[in-house]
């Protein structure tokens, strides 16, 4: 891995805003891809910090196994955040937040840059892995229409979802299994900071109690979403997201992990796109739903410059949107990269390649990333945090870094 740098201040890359074709891979070493994965933006305690490092690495080992294998990136993104979903200390799948009822209700979408397909669930109950789910529906999408010239679902949501999958083969897991000792005892303290609220006011304000109680009532504050984005061995990216939504939330409530263009978003670089992107999103769905963030950071890096680009981004298009005036914090975080191919002519023109940029920003007090690239041994991880003195929903943190995929040509 390298320090963040602009490309066209490196006079060694050539850019070049097209993959090679079938003819030129099968001519060269494959460079096997590369992984970034956060475990939520939001606070993470240094109590866990060991345990959000932890399953960020394996999440970006799963990932890399399957690159160095010749897997596409959808599937490897896909296994990421199984992985990640599996994890107790993560809120998505198991150990998911509980919704009112007393319930898990999950969201979840990936997508895939090559073919520009989707597929996403929304408060699916049931579902050990709802990723999987929507990644058979983006693949299912794929194979066209359905009897009867029926176009295929790309978003399901509720008890639909939860019968889609079944029937697709995905096996069922019951609620109870799902839910943790931790997201259990959570559930319980909110439920009756909740209780205590109403009997003070006799019940008024109780939508802004609900809110305080679901941000911060289990002390990990807006820990909502799961994520990763990937670039494999051709150049192709994705990206998913993965979320249990926020604790006490209204039954049937479906956050931006399932959203279109809100909870991740990918692209592969086109004739008018230099750069391919992928973008994944974490932190309060309703402010990532409302700007639809993970497009925005998406469109954003095609400027010449990505971190000065993701920069005015997080703060003209998330902290100060107009279609957030009224709120006090805007709360959110992104992972994404950016690629291209590129063509070293020193020391040899026959070395090829692939230049990843990649990067992390967040308005929460922290957000836990991990990355990884098939030329690693192991997966780097990182809490990143606000500036000191400085206050989370109206500033920034961003970082990042740069990572050189370098095949050879026969």
């Amino acid at each position: 891995m390298e320090s963040p740098v602009n490309s066209d201040e490196d006079p060694s890359v050539i850019l070049v805003n097209s993959w090679s074709d079938k003819e030129e891979a099968s001519k060269r070493v494959n460079v096997g891809g590369f992984v970034l994965v956060h475990a939520g933006a939001g606070y993470h305690s240094e109590s866990k910090a060991k345990e959000y490092k932890h399953v960020c690495k394996r999440a970006c080992q799963k990932a890399v196994d399957l690159l160095k294998a010749g897997a596409h990136a959808v599937e490897a993104v896909a296994a990421a955040l199984v992985e990640l979903e599996d994890s107790p200390f993560t809120n998505a799948g198991m150990g998911s937040n509980l919704n009112l009822s007393g319930e898990i209700e999950c969201d979840a979408s990936i997508m895939d840059g090559k073919s520009l397909h989707y597929g996403a669930v929304g408060a699916i109950s049931g579902i050990k892995n709802p990723v999987l789910v929507a990644n058979r529906l983006l693949s299912e999408a794929q194979k066209g229409k359905l009897s009867a010239g029926r176009i295929p679902p790309c978003f399901l949501v509720g008890r639909g979802a939860q019968d889609w999958a079944i029937s697709h083969g995905i096996t069922p897991c019951s609620s109870e299994k799902m839910a943790t000792k931790f997201s259990l005892s959570a559930y319980k303290r909110n439920k009756r900071k909740m209780e205590i609220a109403e009997e003070m006011d006799g019940g008024n304000n109780q939508a802004k109690k609900l809110r305080q109680s679901s941000e911060n009532g289990n002390g990990s504050g807006c820990l909502d979403t799961v994520g990763a984005v990937v670039v494999d061995q051709d150049g192709n990216v994705a990206a998913a997201v993965s979320s249990g939504g926020l604790a006490m939330k209204h039954p049937g409530r479906v956050g931006q992990a399932a959203h279109y263009g809100c909870g991740c978003w990918a692209e592969n670089a086109c004739n008018k796109n230099l750069y391919s992107t992928a973008v994944s999103t974490s932190g309060c769905g309703e402010h990532l739903i409302r700007t639809m963030l993970a497009r925005e950071c998406s469109s954003a890096m095609q400027s010449e410059d990505a971190h000065q680009a993701l920069l005015e981004a997080m703060q003209n298009k998330f902290i100060s949107s107009p279609f957030l005036a009224s709120e006090d914090r805007v709360l959110g975080g992104v992972i994404l990269l950016r690629c291209c191919k590129v063509v070293e002519p020193q020391p040899s023109p026959n070395i090829q390649g692939v230049l990843v940029e990649f990067l992390w920003s967040h308005t929460t007090e922290s957000m836990c990333v991990g990355y990884m690239s098939a030329q690693d041994s192991k997966a780097k991880t990182h809490i990143s945090r606000l500036p000191p003195g400085t206050v989370p929903g109206q500033s920034l943190a961003i970082e990042g870094g740069v990572c050189r995929l370098m095949s050879t040509m026969e």
